[in-house]
């Protein structure tokens, strides 16, 4: 029973080890995944770029923003393009540690 219980174990500190490998790999590749120093605001950044494009991407979506906003696809596209280079406003001052 020990023996299978140790099996058990390493085989999860194994896997666990593999995920972790992988979400570095995940984090490098990709822009958007985050990691521990981003900001709030990156973050955010992130998300609503993600989203802007998943719009753009999709036509119906698109078509859908612009029959309710009785607008033009084109003239919907090209807004959610703009916003995508400041989707969150300009970036707050950076404070700077006292030491």
């Amino acid at each position: 029973a020990c023996a299978a219980s140790c099996r058990r174990r390493v085989k999860m500190a194994a896997d666990r080890q593999n995920i972790n490998k992988s979400w570095d790999h995940i984090q490098n590749k990709y822009v958007g995944t985050g990691h521990s120093d981003m900001t709030k605001f990156e973050w955010a950044s992130n998300q609503h770029r993600d989203t802007a494009a998943s719009h753009i991407g999709h036509y119906d979506m698109l078509s859908y923003f612009a029959v309710a906003q009785n607008d033009s696809i084109g003239r919907v596209r090209y807004q959610l393009l703009e916003k995508m280079l400041q989707p969150c406003g300009a970036p707050p001052a950076k404070q700077e540690d006292e030491t």
